[in-house]
């Protein structure tokens, strides 16, 4: 297989010179599930060279509604060694490493790491808390995204930015997301991760305008988009 022509309909977008780039990238993605699947399958169709997917639980019957990676075959089995195994199948020529771990205080500098941009795909906001904590110790931009019933929002923080506390102020009361309440739909997850992924594509190649000190909140219920200035 011409390796190139795989890309050939990124190049109207993409030059060859930022082909190059995201080949030569490093992506981590914390959360292999409704955002996290697909995410990880549009950076691996892309051509990011290195992704690193973060996930310590196992698919179940409930996640079949929404998560891309998950099918009647693999329930019970890890999420981040499954989203290797789907890019084994479509794109053999970038490497995906899994990690059978969920995010935690004692391990999240050793894995967030040496990666360019870090990419939330969480459920909870104290898994959340500690993801930005350490990437903004580590220098990383994170770029966020949540998603609920007809719901969802993103944003992009790079380290010293305030935006992360405005989204969720701090309170210990606090562990889960509000989809727990609203529960999620199909269609929300492709589109949030759609907007993720175009945003770490956009810091990689240093083009466009971020949702940078910003938060993109959607609602298709009532067919609303608004970015919100958060500076």
């Amino acid at each position: 297989m011409n390796i190139m022509k795989r890309y050939i309909k990124n190049m109207k977008a993409l030059s060859e010179e930022d082909m190059k780039k995201l080949h030569n990238s490093k992506v981590c993605i914390v959360g292999c599930g409704g955002l996290g699947g697909y995410i990880i399958e549009m950076l691996g169709r892309i051509g990011v060279g290195y992704i690193t997917a973060i996930d310590g639980d196992n698919f179940d019957e409930t996640n079949l509604n929404r998560q891309l990676l998950s099918h009647t075959g693999n329930i019970g089995r890890n999420k981040a060694e499954e989203a290797m195994k789907r890019m084994e199948l479509v794109n053999p020529h970038i490497t995906v490493h899994p990690v059978k771990e969920m995010l935690s205080e004692e391990n999240a500098l050793i894995l967030l790491k040496d990666h360019d941009v870090i990419v939330d795909a969480l459920d909870n906001i104290s898994s959340r808390r500690i993801l930005r904590h350490y990437s903004s110790v580590l220098n990383i931009p994170m770029v966020h995204g949540a998603i609920a019933g007809f719901y969802g929002q993103v944003s992009t923080i790079y380290p010293g930015d305030k935006t992360f506390d405005y989204i969720y102020p701090n309170d210990d009361s606090i562990n889960k997301g509000i989809e727990t309440e609203l529960g999620n739909p199909s269609f929300m997850p492709p589109l949030v991760a759609s907007i993720e992924v175009a945003e770490v594509i956009k810091i990689l190649l240093n083009k466009g305008n971020l949702f940078k000190n910003k938060a993109l909140f959607i609602d298709l219920l009532n067919n609303s988009f608004e970015v919100v200035d958060l500076e």
